[in-house]
């Protein structure tokens, strides 16, 4: 068995129960062209090949590509690039090769230690989103990291992160995966989420002031939002704001929704343009 690089972040997954459910989030259909990122192994890979018109698989580690190439490149749908999937031109790379064009689904076991760069990559920014968003992205992610991408107002593992990536995407909690389920075991939980891409409604008319708002807003988590914001407006008039959106002036970052975010970054656009 190849042993896991800590360098490279692996761990093995070797729970048959979560990688059912994983597939089973994809929603896999012949004419499915996926991305995988890390193959590592090859476990989710095997699992994949069967079920979709093609598979790209993007491995950085050039110690696990010899293995892969073994058990796949005869499978006629299998396609492995070595190279780092967040300065991979994927368009350019696979411009000439007609049956592994343009992944419309992503589902991967993602290197913890790079999440938030690959979420970037995926979906790109409330500024630029992704221009060719996938169908759906399906992802192993550190459990810490998957609360937060799917929390709700007003619970402590609301932050900045999940108004960026809910303003990108519907995410969906599909199960936990405990540490046991690797090996090595990590010395944390993990579990699976669904993202898929959309245009969230209502829309930020100016999405750069939507990203400023939000860093800002989340920069110091235990203060009221009109502190953390009076570098841009000010407090009494972020007070009136907030109460013509039905909150309570004291609110915290924490307690406003993806909807109440964009819509306070709509007032106070207007409020802008008018002074």
């Amino acid at each position: 068995m190849i042993q896991p690089r800590k360098r490279f972040g692996q761990h093995w997954l070797r729970s048959e129960k979560a990688l059912t459910q994983i597939v089973q989030a994809a929603a896999l259909t012949p004419t499915d062209r996926v991305l995988e990122i890390g193959p590592g192994t090859g476990v989710l890979t095997r699992t994949l090949l069967p079920l979709a018109q093609s598979v790209v698989a993007v491995e950085l580690d050039r110690d696990l590509l010899p293995s892969l190439r073994q058990q796949f490149d005869r499978s006629g749908n299998f396609l492995l690039l070595e190279g780092d999937i967040l300065s991979l031109d994927l368009d350019m790379t696979l411009r000439d090769l007609p049956q592994f064009q343009s992944p419309n689904k992503v589902v991967a076991n993602i290197p913890y230690n790079i999440t938030g760069p690959i979420l970037e990559k995926l979906l790109g920014t409330i500024a630029a989103p992704n221009p060719k968003p996938f169908e759906a992205i399906v992802l192993l992610l550190q459990k810490e990291v998957a609360d937060r991408l799917c929390a709700q107002p007003n619970s402590k593992t609301f932050g900045a992160l999940t108004v960026r990536v809910q303003y990108l995407a519907d995410c969906q909690w599909v199960c936990h995966v405990p540490a046991k389920a690797f090996q090595p075991p990590p010395k944390v939980d993990s579990a699976v989420v669904k993202l898929i891409p959309r245009l969230f409604q209502p829309i930020a008319t100016d999405p750069r002031w939507l990203e400023t708002l939000v860093k800002l807003g989340f920069a110091t988590k235990r203060k009221m939002l009109r502190n953390n914001l009076q570098s841009v407006i000010d407090r009494d008039r972020l007070s009136v704001l907030l109460e013509d959106m039905n909150l309570n002036a004291q609110v915290r970052a924490e307690n406003l929704s993806v909807e109440n975010w964009v819509t306070l970054s709509n007032k106070l656009k207007k409020d802008k343009e008018k002074c």
